[in-house]
């Protein structure tokens, strides 16, 4: 009896310690339901101070190295500054006059951005290391609350200026918004990636949890055909010219004419990428793929090309140049107004003769020259892997008269860019075959594999090798004998062509009056050529024409090229010996009745008499090719300004 008593009391302590347990776990589930749900709010706020925000991260973006590995623009991780206006409780003047020093807006702005209402706003993005650390002590050391850093990627450029418009620039958000930047923007703009950031009391991110800021994977990189030590050697020798030029512009281009690599580039003014805001409209152009110009004398290889390739012109076809031509009823001659007699192309070509070259171009007809100037490209892009390339301007067929052929047989008339006339000169120092320029040889994955790799393009043959061949000849004689002697590297056999053109008005059409492009075109070495290169300059003051200004700068590029890439010379300075050592030439004297005193031309080539001349105001009149053996008016006579003054050479 005492047993069932003591069984009943056990079993009813026992459903009351259930019962209790049950309303232990009741309490604690409805506890968690109001943390969870209920007060979630609440308790973040009180946590975390209502701030949770989400933002967009940006992985690095892809590295574009040169052709040696040379990183020519990269990402670098950057602070920026950031303030959330509701968590501010200092007075926004203040923390203005405290961080004004350090970041890129005034003290008016930055007061009105922490008076927003919203819970982000940028104070300033991307910021200098030491500006950010300035800051970063600023608001440890006055406990301002509200105020933090988040860290972006910022682009860097390690060579400053250098190739500035081919590479271009990014912006604050990973765009790019000028050259290759925005060409490949697709292949190399970093990926987004959203994150969920906590912050405390003061702001300060909540870092190392599930919430805190995730990396995305790098991206692509690309590798140029360009070559930095080329690059270099090329925009130091163009800030030379411009320097001695006062030039209010100029390009260069440098190409490989088997292959279509551009090996360098350069424009002048410029700007320098990391601080593209400093720049002008002028100084974001890339002259030498966007710009178009009338190419004078240098366009003249295009056109004996095409008067060869056709058979209405031959190397030995005489024509008798007494200074000038009809055309169309309108009159054309030589620059001195002077004639040159019996020529053969050679002489045409050599001394630049207009008058010749009409001829030439007035007996092949406009249809065939066309059809063979739009072989080599001309009016139409190149299809280069750049922005912003110009097209050129051709005369219609229809609209051609007899003056319209003889212009465009001098390089008048039409326009071109110079990139096409790179691609041009490529092909006849290519024996006849023409390849697309490009300027990216490769892009690759983040896992070293290659994404797409850039292959030569031969885009035609606009003239039989042959015909190229006497063409190089041609021009390498231009260079050692004729108007382009200032190119001439010594031990070496390049061909290139001089080119002074009067410069186009885009406004209103016509010519600038005394404005002047002077440009030289060259290629070589002519036995294996590795480059073919063009220097155009813009408006110089001064001396304008090319052989003077444009030709040396092909000579010093192409002079530290040779040693850097260790071509071997063509010809020894002794085996060549048919100039006598280099004396320093007499300047021009006058007399007491300003005629002109002549020097002794003996042992001078075609092209130093030529200059002396000219500098003196004297026509030149040539008899044969080489080295000065003999001149109709003696040393020591005096003639008039103007007079035409004639030399006989012999090689």
């Amino acid at each position: 009896m005492i047993e069932a008593k003591e069984r009943k009391r056990v079993q009813k302590n026992m459903r009351r310690f259930l019962l209790l347990l049950l309303l232990a776990a009741f309490i604690v589930v409805c506890r968690l339901l109001s943390l969870q749900v209920i007060d979630r709010t609440e308790l973040e706020s009180r946590n975390f101070n209502q701030v949770k925000t989400n933002r967009t991260l940006q992985s690095p973006r892809g590295t574009i190295f040169d052709r040696n590995g040379h990183p020519l623009a990269m990402s670098m991780v950057t602070r920026s500054l950031y303030a959330d206006p509701k968590m501010i409780k200092e007075d926004p003047a203040t923390i203005a006059d405290a961080i004004a020093p350090y970041v890129r807006i005034k003290k008016e702005e930055i007061v009105e951005r922490l008076q927003e209402d919203t819970a982000f706003v940028w104070l300033d993005r991307m910021m200098d290391p030491d500006k950010s650390r300035a800051v970063a002590d600023v608001l440890d050391n006055e406990k301002i609350e509200g105020l933090n850093f988040v860290e972006e990627n910022r682009r860097f450029y390690p060579n400053g200026n250098l190739l500035a418009q081919v590479l271009g620039f990014v912006g604050t958000d990973d765009k790019g918004l000028d050259g290759l930047e925005m060409v490949l923007d697709k292949e190399i703009k970093g990926a987004r990636t959203k994150e969920l950031v906590a912050t405390d009391s003061r702001g300060n991110p909540i870092l190392g949890s599930i919430m805190s800021k995730y990396i995305p994977d790098k991206e692509r990189s690309v590798t140029l055909t360009i070559d930095t030590t080329a690059q270099f050697i090329a925009e130091r020798a163009l800030d030379k010219a411009m320097k001695e030029t006062k030039a209010s512009g100029a390009s260069i281009i440098i190409m490989d004419p088997k292959t279509g690599e551009i090996i360098a580039m350069a424009n002048r003014p410029t700007y320098d990428p990391n601080e593209y805001e400093k720049g002008t409209e002028e100084d974001f152009k890339n002259r030498a793929v966007t710009n178009i110009y009338e190419p004078g004398s240098t366009f003249k290889p295009i056109i004996a090309s095409a008067a060869l390739a056709s058979g209405k012109w031959t190397t030995e076809t005489v024509f008798h140049d007494t200074g000038h031509i009809m055309a169309s009823g309108h009159v054309m001659q030589n620059w001195n107004g002077e004639g040159y007699g019996d020529v053969r192309l050679l002489e045409i070509l050599k001394f630049s003769i207009n008058t010749g070259m009409a001829r030439i171009g007035l007996t092949t007809g406009p249809a065939i020259l066309l059809d063979y100037i739009k072989a080599f490209g001309f009016g139409k892009q190149t299809g280069i892997d750049l922005p912003g390339e110009g097209e050129g301007l051709l005369f219609t067929l229809e609209s051609m008269s007899d003056i319209d052929t003889a212009a465009m047989s001098i390089g008048q008339g039409i326009a071109v860019t110079p990139l096409q006339m790179v691609q041009a000169f490529g092909a006849l120092a290519n024996g006849g075959h023409m390849v697309q320029p490009h300027i990216i040889k490769s892009i690759d994955n983040p896992d070293g594999t290659v994404y797409e790799k850039k292959e030569t393009v031969e885009v035609g043959q606009p003239i039989p090798e042959g015909v190229a061949k006497q063409i190089v000849a041609i021009l390498e004689k231009e260079v050692s004998e004729g108007g382009g002697h200032k190119a001439y590297v010594e031990g070496y056999h390049f061909g290139g062509k001089t080119g002074t053109a009067e410069k186009l008005d885009p406004e209103n059409g016509g010519y600038l009056k005394g404005r002047y492009i002077a440009s030289f075109i060259g290629f070589g070495p002519i036995e294996d050529p590795r480059f073919v290169a063009l220097i155009v300059i813009d408006d110089p003051g001064g001396t304008f024409y090319g052989g003077q200004i444009a030709a040396p700068v092909f000579k010093d590029i192409m002079s530290q090229l040779v040693r850097y890439y260790q071509i071997s010379p063509s010809v020894s300075k002794e085996k060549k010996g048919k100039a006598p050592a280099k004396v320093e030439r007499p300047t021009v004297q006058t007399n007491g009745d300003g005629q002109i005193i002549l020097p002794d031309f003996t042992g001078w080539s075609t092209g130093e008499v030529r200059d002396w001349l000219h500098e003196a105001g004297l026509s030149f009149v040539p008899e044969g090719t080489g080295y000065a053996i003999s001149q109709e008016q003696v040393s020591g006579e005096a003639v008039d300004p103007g007079s035409a003054v004639r030399v006989y050479f012999k090689r």
